[in-house]
């Protein structure tokens, strides 16, 4: 009896499996939703093909949205305001659109395909974002997983954005993925030098684009980038500022720092970066120099698991121990923090014991 509820079980499950596969490639390959007409803010409107996802419609059109993930529907950035068109909410949508995102008609423009004619609304920000032909410049091994990629603009040939923000770069098909992807990495470089955007590239296991980066792009090579985006960017105040990061998530507070040294910010930022070994340290020196040009910098590095030979003197632990070691008191205090999920949710409770209101602490999760 057991044995034959099991396979019955069993048989119906499959069944279910194989339909599901054949919606998928049925809508796929089959459907043909012919052209569509999509209205901007009220607006703008474009008549496109129908059938593929929002995002790559838009992209296509030269209209970007931010997206960490490549449009897998795993990083929850690439969110639209969809007034009409869009259907019914998809599972894979829901883990990202909060119950009063919902109530707004909030989707996640990765999975909402373009079947019919449509009406959503962009930040008019998004707008300035534009598309650059860059060149790798000059790759270097910051430390024995990150590398710092150099790209020379080439048309259009400079980029304005706010010290913190992020890029997507462009990685075309090879060994590991069949399609062209595009990942977000903030940029390390000043505002300043318009000309190029510097990257600090973490080397992921089997990552699509790190593995590109660190195995497969060489320099001289051209490039594809987007942008600039994000919200993570000093904010114009009085306050002192509290900075925290770890591997990669030194490249927006570099940045940061860099254009407060070259316009003379006086504001007292003392900046915690944690790693695990002294191999593990970003730009140690040039980071230590870069505090001393700021009229009231410091920078105070981490170790989590100083070895015997790395003869370290410095702050041990974890970062955010160290952070409120310092930190006696959050008063007249903002904070900026870039790192793992893990690692900003542990310096927001730090730092809002601390006092810091949480509005005042702003990040950027990778």
């Amino acid at each position: 009896m057991l044995t034959a509820l099991l396979i019955s079980v069993g048989t119906i499950t499959a069944i279910t499996v194989v339909l599901a596969v054949i919606l998928v490639i049925a809508d796929a390959f089959i459907a043909d939703y012919g052209e569509v007409e999509l209205t901007i803010n009220d607006k703008k409107k474009l008549t496109v093909k129908g059938g593929r996802p929002l995002l790559g419609t838009l992209m296509e059109e030269e209209i970007f949205i931010p997206s960490a993930c490549g449009g897998r529907g795993s990083c929850g950035l690439c969110k639209l305001k969809v007034e009409s068109g869009a259907g019914q909410y998809l599972p894979t949508e829901l883990p990202w659109i909060s119950k009063e995102e919902q109530a707004q008609n909030i989707r996640l423009s990765c999975q909402v395909k373009v079947k019919q004619d449509m009406s959503i609304r962009i930040p008019e920000e998004l707008f300035s974002v534009r598309r650059f032909k860059a060149r790798a410049e000059k790759i270097t091994n910051l430390t024995h997983d990150i590398k710092e990629l150099r790209l020379k603009l080439i048309t259009p040939d400079s980029i304005d954005f706010k010290a913190g923000q992020f890029v997507q770069i462009q990685v075309p098909e090879y060994k590991l993925s069949d399609e062209s992807v595009f990942r977000a990495y903030s940029v390390s470089s000043s505002p300043s030098e318009a000309d190029c955007v510097e990257l600090e590239i973490r080397l992921v296991p089997e990552g699509i684009c790190t593995t590109w980066v660190h195995d497969y792009l060489k320099e001289g090579q051209e490039v594809t980038i987007n942008g600039p985006y994000g919200d993570f960017f000093l904010r114009d105040t009085k306050r002192d500022i509290i900075c925290i990061a770890g591997g990669s998530g030194n490249a927006p507070i570099k940045s940061i720092m860099m254009d407060m040294a070259e316009k003379g910010n006086a504001r007292n930022l003392t900046y915690f970066y944690g790693a695990r070994t002294r191999k593990d340290l970003v730009l140690p020196d040039e980071m230590t120099a870069l505090a001393e040009k700021l009229p009231n910098g410091q920078y105070v590095p981490v170790l989590s698991e100083p070895s015997d030979e790395d003869n370290w003197e410095g702050e041990t632990g974890f970062v955010t121990d160290a952070a409120a070691r310092f930190l006696k008191s959050g008063d007249n205090t903002e904070a900026y923090l870039c790192g793992s999920p893990g690692m900003i949710d542990a310096c927001v409770k730090v730092l809002t014991k601390a006092g810091i209101p949480e509005e005042l602490i702003y990040y950027d999760k990778f």
